[in-house]
């Protein structure tokens, strides 16, 4: 759709979102908004609020005013845009929808976040029924809720917000911590393949529940290899990789490696700056993998090669990050 749809959906309720409020779901629920996948619907399905609808939708509003709904960012971040997506909503859905953000430390009551310092980062703007109706955002600032408004009712199947990950790992000071996890700020910044599913998969939280929740390509025919390079989401020094297939039965690599590079030392597109990191190591399927690295050294970069093909459930690498230094 755009670019920032590439980047994670800061609230998806598999990122640890909430909706932590709404001010009316009469007809249907609030948590609709941020669940993973497309919205589905089924016709003449009629229960006892109406027809059922694979999203938030408020009662027909007699009164001024507008509703809205609060969501908790499962991962903080910069939010670089905004999908409002009407799917199916097509005589109930809202003429005008905007967005604010606001930035509460800790774990704050609805309470307390109502009476939080707000920013409009979308402003009120007319949306289209069954559209992804997509709104880039200029903030910089580091955000950790938004409240949908929209004017004056109706329904709104997702709301994805998608940004930059900027976590707070102070909690984690002089402790190991995953450097390439999606909610700790890593990023996958390149792939060679992305056919059958998204590689930033293979660093999100949790475990892959089936092979489509990883990351998989293509078959190859070139006698290459595929390959992914992660950003980490603080500077540090990995000392242990795990690898996982599970679910990846008959379409697991042979075999991969990593390498590394320190970006704050070297220039990423010298090909003599990357480092071994864990060699070229036999993977079995439908397996999570462990390894100790030999010869761990500080990066900011790490790259995964898998021969030739196939998928990945997890990657994971632990290690001590170096707080003072921003990823490159």
């Amino acid at each position: 759709m755009t670019a920032f749809t590439r980047l994670p959906d800061l609230a998806l309720r598999t990122y640890g979102g909430a909706v932590v409020a709404a001010n009316d779901e009469s007809f249907a629920e609030r948590e609709n908004l941020i669940r993973p996948g497309r919205p589905e619907f089924r016709p003449h399905t009629f229960g006892a609020k109406g027809q059922v609808y694979d999203g938030w939708e408020t009662r027909r509003r007699r009164e001024p005013g507008h509703d809205w709904a609060i969501v908790r960012l499962g991962m903080p971040g910069v939010v670089r845009g905004v999908v409002v997506d009407t799917a199916w909503f097509t005589g109930n859905y809202p003429p005008y929808a905007s967005v604010e953000a606001c930035a509460v430390a800790g774990h704050p009551s609805v309470a307390e976040l109502q009476a939080a310092e707000w920013t409009e980062i979308v402003p009120r703007s007319p949306i289209a029924g069954d559209t992804e109706n997509a709104f880039g955002v200029q903030d910089p600032r580091r955000y950790t809720h938004v409240r949908l408004n929209i004017h004056p009712d109706g329904g709104v199947a997702r709301l994805r917000v998608h940004g930059e990950v900027v976590p707070d790992l102070s909690v984690w000071e002089g402790m190991a911590v995953d450097l390439a996890a999606l909610h700790n700020g890593g990023l996958v910044t390149a792939c060679s393949d992305e056919f059958y599913s998204s590689p930033n998969n293979v660093i999100a939280p949790g475990l892959a529940r089936h092979q489509a929740e990883g990351w998989e390509t293509a078959r190859r025919r070139d006698g290459g290899n595929d390959w992914l390079v992660v950003r980490l989401g603080v500077p540090g020094t990995v000392r242990v990789a795990e690898l996982d297939t599970t679910n990846l039965v008959h379409n697991s690599p042979a075999a991969a490696a990593l390498s590394g590079l320190d970006a704050r030392v070297s220039a990423p597109d010298d090909p003599s700056a990357w480092f071994e990191l864990l060699p070229r190591t036999r993977l079995q399927p439908d397996t999570p993998h462990r390894f100790r690295l030999p010869a761990p050294r500080p990066a900011t970069h790490v790259r995964l090669d898998i021969y030739p093909d196939g998928g990945l459930a997890r990657l994971r690498l632990h290690g001590d990050p170096d707080h003072g230094s921003p990823p490159a």
